[in-house]
C-alpha cells in the first residue's frame, strides 16, 4: 500500500495525530503491535492540560470529556507543617486542568477513528523502518504471519520508550539524556469516592504520597516505594495504613475499599535529541519520558503532535518545509521545560536515599517559601496547567 504519513503506535500521540491529519484530508496508516483492548486498557495519566482539552473539543471527541471530566482550578500541597492550596485559576488568569483518565481518552479516540475510517492495523509485528533519509521511506511489518509493506512520505514514531522507531536513528546522529530515580510509585485504583475534591501532593517523612481520582466515585492513590518492592507484599490493608500515615488528617478520613488495579511504576526522566531523522519524526514517549509527578506525559505527547500536524499541513498545503525542519527544536523547547518542572516537583516531594537532615530541612524550607509567596505559587501553577505552545497564532489546533 501507499500512504502519505505512516504512524507507528496507536497510543495518545499516534491517534491524536491520525485524527488531525484526517481532518486535513491527508492519508494515514497507523500500525499497532497490540490490540485495541490492550491499548485502551493501559492505566496511565489522568490530568489533562487545557491544550489537550481544547484539542479534543476541536476534533469533535470531547462530548464525554465535557460531561464526565472534573475541572480542577487548584491543587494541594501537604507536608509536616500542614497543607495549603495552589489556586491555579487565580494565579494563571483563569487556567485549570481536567481530570479524565487516559483510558477514557483512548476510548474516545478509538471510537472517532473507527467512525471516520482512519486505518489502524492492530497486531502489526516485526515493524521495521527503511530508507528514512531518502524521499521515499517505507515500512514493513507482518500481520498474522503475512508480510506487508507500505511506502509513504513520512514516518512518525509514536510507539513509546520501548518501540522500534527511536532505535532507527543512528547512534552518532542522536544524543540521549536520562535520569533514573531510585524509587517508584505504588499505585491503586479503587471504586471509592476521592478523599478530596482536588489532588493532594504530600511530602511526608515516610515518603511521597498522592491522593488523586478518575471520577467522583473512582479514586487513584500512590505512595513512593522502593524499586525492588514485591507487589504481593502490599495487600490492600497495608497500602491503606501506609497511605493514612503519610497523608495524616489532610483531606479527612480516606474512604477505603478493595483495589481493582495495583501496580508499581519506576520513575525516569529521559530525552532524546533531535526528534527528527530524515523523514522520521518522533513524538510522545518515543522521544521523552517524564516522572508522573508533574502530570506531563500525555500532555507533552499532545503538544508534540499539534506542532507536527501544523508542520505537515504547511508542507502539504503550502509546500513549506520550514515547519518540518524546525519541528525538533520547537518541540524540545517545551519538552525540556516540562522535564525541568517534573524533575523539580519530584525533588521537592520525594524522599531520596541520600536525603540527610540538611536536605530534609531544605525541602521543608522550600515548601514553606512556596506557601508564603504568591510569586512562587504562580511559577508552580503556570507549569502545572501547561506552558503555551510556541509558534504563530491562528492554528486550527490551538488558541
Amino acid at each position: 500500500m501507499k500512504t502519505q504519513v505512516l504512524i507507528v503506535g496507536a497510543g495518545p500521540a499516534g491517534l491524536f495525530l491520525a485524527l488531525m491529519l484526517h481532518e486535513l484530508g491527508l492519508d494515514t496508516v497507523v500500525l499497532e503491535r497490540r490490540d485495541r483492548a490492550y491499548v485502551e486498557g493501559r492505566v496511565r495519566a489522568g490530568v489533562l492540560e487545557q491544550i489537550t482539552v481544547d484539542l479534543m473539543q476541536r476534533l469533535g471527541v470531547g462530548d464525554r470529556l465535557a460531561q464526565e471530566g472534573l475541572v480542577h482550578t487548584g491543587t494541594n500541597l501537604a507536608y509536616e507543617g500542614g497543607a495549603f492550596r495552589i489556586d491555579m485559576q487565580a494565579l494563571t488568569s483563569g487556567s485549570a486542568v481536567t481530570v479524565y483518565g487516559q483510558q477514557e481518552v483512548m476510548k474516545d479516540l478509538f471510537d472517532a477513528a473507527a467512525a471516520r475510517g482512519v486505518r489502524i492495523v492492530f497486531g502489526a509485528d516485526n515493524v521495521d523502518l527503511h530508507n528514512l533519509t531518502s524521499a521515499h521511506p517505507f515500512v514493513t511489518w507482518s500481520e498474522e504471519s503475512q508480510p506487508h509493506r507500505s511506502e509513504c512520505d513520512f514516518v512518525v514514531g509514536c510507539d513509546g520508550f520501548h518501540g522500534v522507531s527511536r532505535g532507527k536513528i543512528p547512534a552518532g546522529a542522536s544524543k540521549a539524556f536520562e535520569r533514573v530515580y531510585p524509587f517508584g510509585w505504588l499505585g491503586i485504583l479503587t471504586e471509592t469516592p476521592p478523599v478530596n475534591h482536588e489532588l493532594i501532593y504530600c511530602n511526608s517523612e515516610r515518603g511521597f504520597a498522592l491522593a488523586s481520582m478518575r471520577s467522583l466515585t473512582r479514586s487513584r492513590y500512590y505512595i513512593q516505594c522502593a524499586l525492588d518492592e514485591d507487589i504481593e507484599d502490599w495487600p490492600d490493608e497495608r497500602f491503606w495504613e501506609e497511605l493514612e500515615l503519610r497523608l495524616g488528617t489532610v483531606g479527612g478520613a480516606i474512604p477505603r475499599g478493595p483495589s481493582f488495579e495495583k501496580s508499581i511504576a519506576p520513575l525516569r526522566s529521559f530525552v532524546t535529541e533531535p526528534m527528527r531523522h530524515g523523514r522520521l519524526f518522533l513524538a510522545g514517549d518515543a522521544a521523552h519520558i517524564v516522572p508522573p509527578t508533574g502530570a506531563k506525559g500525555m500532555n507533552l505527547a499532545v503538544s508534540d503532535v499539534i506542532m507536527l500536524a501544523e508542520a505537515l499541513e504547511a508542507f502539504y498545503v503550502k509546500g513549506a518545509e520550514s515547519g518540518l525542519e524546525g519541528y525538533s527544536t520547537r518541540a524540545l523547547d517545551r519538552v525540556w521545560k516540562a522535564e525541568r518542572f517534573s524533575w523539580w516537583f519530584t525533588g521537592l516531594t520525594h524522599r531520596f536515599p541520600d536525603t540527610d537532615p540538611f536536605s530534609r530541612r531544605m525541602q521543608l524550607a522550600e515548601i514553606e517559601y512556596i506557601r508564603g509567596s504568591r510569586a512562587a505559587q504562580t511559577v508552580l501553577a503556570e507549569n502545572y496547567v501547561g506552558l503555551p505552545i510556541t509558534g504563530e497564532a491562528g492554528s486550527r489546533w490551538r488558541v
